[in-house]
């Protein structure tokens, strides 16, 4: 087994941009650490408006002026603008000035310039600098030349499942693209790995099935979404985007839309019982990258990450700035939330709308007394009301532990209550 550490260091310098050889090598170095099924969709396949961009390589990348090299295309991933079109002649400084790209943040660090990789039907030709090198420009005459090589491209797609004693699945995505950076997506599929093989190792199979996606961004979980059956896709219950988890920063976890998922429960809960450093928020408040596109497709996507960075989207996202002990504190909190899904069982509702509880066939009825007749207000009752107002809303099974969580209630005195249900015909139970 490789470690997280090790497949950073492979797998960081490679120009993964989304269709280019780079990326298909790590297609192949990913097959090598866990057995991935591939799913692969070809450029004449235009779904929804995305297109599959071209297979792209650089072969030669340089800026000279007065017959010396004075900016190395190749030195970087990202020195070279994503999916820039072939260009060689000599322009002006103010006409080289328009074709690059400079982070205005800092002064020394390469942007990561993205967009035509989702506009390849509009592209130009380009370099991404550090803005001392853009400021340094003299005045005269440049020769440029970017020679690429293109084909059409091939989007591929990898995921892995370990199957449960239910079908319903929750699924761990992360994102295999990204040139040259370790952090923005990288990180997030070392943990997820390791997450995976921690869970190959389990002595008990899991109740629920799980899932990892390795995919480039959103268009890649765009095609894989939209191209999958409808039964596959009703089964996948809910899951979390693994994104940005080896910087040096604290965890944050990003609820889903509604916020409502067993598995984004029982982070929360994780997060608080393992005393680390964290912070959580509501849907969009920290980023949105492929979480969206599941939620578009009724999917529930939480986001674990260690965003915000300051390195996000530059050269410095490198190796060096990847730390052991975080990548290794986030798998950990992973585990723990899957142990807690784990150690109860899963319910299914049998009925729709409001069954009347209190009738003599089912007498499920929690009654929350009236104060105006003298009932002293109990805090057991109070969650146990609630938890009987829960199971009429449940639209997708559901851990038995996660109710409890939500409740505040002991598994046990959860379970009891539940299986009463179960008896009378309106809960399955696993």
């Amino acid at each position: 087994m490789k470690t997280m550490m090790q497949l950073l260091a492979d797998l960081t310098p490679l120009n993964r941009v989304i269709c280019s050889s780079d990326y298909d090598y790590t297609i192949e170095y990913m097959k090598g650490v866990l057995p991935f099924k591939e799913i692969s969709y070809s450029s004449s396949e235009v779904y929804n408006g995305w297109v599959i961009p071209p297979k792209w390589d650089v072969k030669t990348a340089r800026i000279s002026f007065q017959r010396r090299t004075v900016y190395d295309g190749l030195h970087h991933p990202l020195a070279v603008m994503a999916l820039s079109k072939p260009f060689v002649g000599t322009v002006d400084r103010e006409e080289l000035r328009q074709h690059l790209h400079y982070d205005h943040r800092y002064e020394d660090a390469i942007p990561f310039h993205f967009r035509q990789l989702f506009r390849s039907y509009d592209r130009d030709w380009g370099f991404c600098v550090p803005r001392t090198f853009y400021d340094s420009l003299k005045e005269g005459s440049y020769d440029v030349v970017i020679e690429t090589e293109e084909a059409p491209g091939t989007l591929r797609v990898l995921d892995y499942t370990l199957e449960g004693r239910s079908p319903e699945t929750i699924v761990f995505g992360a994102n295999l693209d990204h040139p040259g950076v370790a952090n923005d997506g990288l990180a997030g599929v070392a943990v997820g790995v390791a997450l995976f093989e921690a869970l190959r190792q389990r002595k008990q199979q899991t109740n629920f099935s799980y899932r990892l996606v390795l995919a480039p961004g959103i268009i890649g979980n765009e095609y894989y979404l939209g191209h999958l059956s409808d039964e596959e896709r009703t089964q996948l219950l809910e899951g979390v985007m693994l994104e940005m988890l080896g910087s040096p920063t604290e965890l944050s976890l990003q609820f889903s839309r509604h916020k409502e998922s067993n598995i984004e429960i029982a982070l929360a809960e994780a997060l608080e019982k393992s005393g680390c450093r964290h912070h959580t928020g509501a849907f969009e408040s920290a980023l949105i990258n492929d979480e969206y596109i599941w939620e578009a497709y009724g999917i529930p996507m939480a986001s674990l990450s260690r965003f915000p960075y300051p390195e996000y989207h530059t050269d410095l996202d490198s190796v060096e700035l990847m730390s052991q002990a975080c990548l290794e504190e986030a798998v950990g909190v992973l585990l723990q939330a899957i142990e807690t899904l784990e150690s109860g069982g899963i319910v299914r509702k049998r009925f729709s709308g409001n069954v009347c509880l209190s009738h003599p066939e089912y007498d499920l009825y929690i009654d929350p007394g009236q104060v105006a007749f003298g009932d002293i207000p109990d805090d057991e009752r109070r969650r146990m009301r609630l938890l009987m107002d829960i199971i009429p809303t449940l639209s997708r099974p559901t851990s038995m532990n996660m109710l409890a969580v939500r409740v505040g209630l002991p598994l046990e005195r959860v379970e009891e209550y539940l299986e009463k249900w179960v008896r009378c015909g309106l809960l399955d139970s696993k």
